[in-house]
């Protein structure tokens, strides 16, 4: 089975402390070095990460550019790309050794399939490590009903450092909206589900890292952050729905395609400005929903008392209750005994101790 040639696109923003694992965790791959490219795109770091990646060359092409978010440093990239297909990987991740192989190996065996994804490592800031891979449903097109709810439930399994697309599907796809400056790998992959094949391999084959600078993963309430990933949200709902309209897509289809991150974006919209409490109620239905359609009716049951009590309290009140009891040790504990949130069954998770 021959193997494509593979560009690797690193994108990097002030990434001094991680770069060097994520760059060395592609260098390292049991991969032929003549069978791939490795190309970083420093997206206006402010610290020593072009320094940092400078070191690698020639063996690592390095592009500068002025600061833009991650749609911008993909619109930078993917064009100087010569591979036939191209695994993404952010500059404060990492991958498993075998990760190229894998993925070609996959996209070599089945031409219909346009994006391949897999498991993943989080690594927690205590570095205790969670591995989530995928239990059923590997192989899908988010382009019919039944492949759009597969889909929404298994887009983590296609994050940047987790996704490998075929070139000429990106071409195809053309420029991201440079207004998604944070999850702009999502709009990638979800033109990708639906224009193409879509297969998730068994294995966890990235490492993805949490810590205090994460765009997408916050820390903790910064009303700051919270802002630029609801507008990106927002927008990566609204471009999406657009693209799937012009793609002829039923309105269905691309409802349930777009819904989980439109109902994100509201949720960060509610607690920060405020809205209508019936506001609360439905986007907070939609989130348990489409995350916990399998949940236990006693569950059920809960979160509905928990969604009246929304219908009679502010957005914002209603948030900040839900911060405050997030954050109560009594609180967690309780619940974890007594009602725990449910698992996705699709999902196997397991904990490791760091490393």
């Amino acid at each position: 089975m021959a193997k494509s040639f593979a560009s690797v696109l690193i994108d990097t923003y002030n990434h001094e402390r991680f770069i060097e694992q994520a760059i060395v965790s592609v260098l390292e791959q049991d991969f032929p070095a003549t069978d791939r490219e490795i190309i970083v795109v420093d997206d206006g770091s402010t610290d020593r990460t072009p320094e940092i990646v400078k070191k690698f060359e020639p063996r690592v092409r390095l592009l500068r550019k002025k600061n833009g978010g991650q749609a911008s440093a993909f619109n930078a990239g993917i064009p100087e790309c010569k591979g036939e297909i191209v695994a993404f990987l952010d500059g404060d991740d990492w991958w498993a050794p075998n990760k190229l192989t894998r993925v070609s190996q996959a996209m070599a065996a089945d031409t219909s399939v346009g994006i391949v994804g897999h498991g993943i490592v989080t690594v927690q800031r205590d570095l205790r490590e969670q591995v989530e891979t995928l239990r059923e449903g590997f192989c899908f097109q988010a382009n019919t009903m039944a492949g759009a709810l597969l889909f929404r439930r298994r887009g983590a399994f296609f994050g940047t450092s987790r996704m490998t697309i075929r070139a000429e599907l990106l071409r195809q796809i053309g420029a991201v909206p440079e207004a998604i400056e944070i999850q702009a790998d999502e709009y990638l992959f979800t033109l990708s589900a639906v224009l193409a094949g879509a297969q998730i391999l068994p294995e966890a084959l990235t490492y993805y890292r949490l810590h205090d600078a994460n765009g997408f993963q916050l820390a903790g309430h910064d009303p700051q952050k919270l802002r630029r990933k609801q507008k990106s949200l927002a927008i990566l709902a609204s471009t999406l729905s657009q693209q799937l309209e012009k793609l002829g897509i039923d309105p269905r289809v691309r409802r349930a395609v777009v819904g989980y991150t439109k109902a994100s974006a509201d949720q960060i919209r509610l607690g920060l400005d405020g809205g209508w409490p019936w506001e609360t109620a439905k986007t907070e239905w939609t989130i348990y929903e489409i995350l916990h359609p399998e949940a236990r009716f006693s569950h059920r049951v809960f979160k509905l008392m928990i969604l009246l009590g929304a219908l009679v309290t502010t957005p914002r009140a209603f948030y900040a209750v839900q911060r405050r009891l997030a954050e109560s040790r009594l609180y967690r504990d309780a619940r974890a005994r007594w009602l725990p949130v449910p698992e996705m069954e699709h999902i196997q998770k397991d904990w490791h101790a760091g490393s």
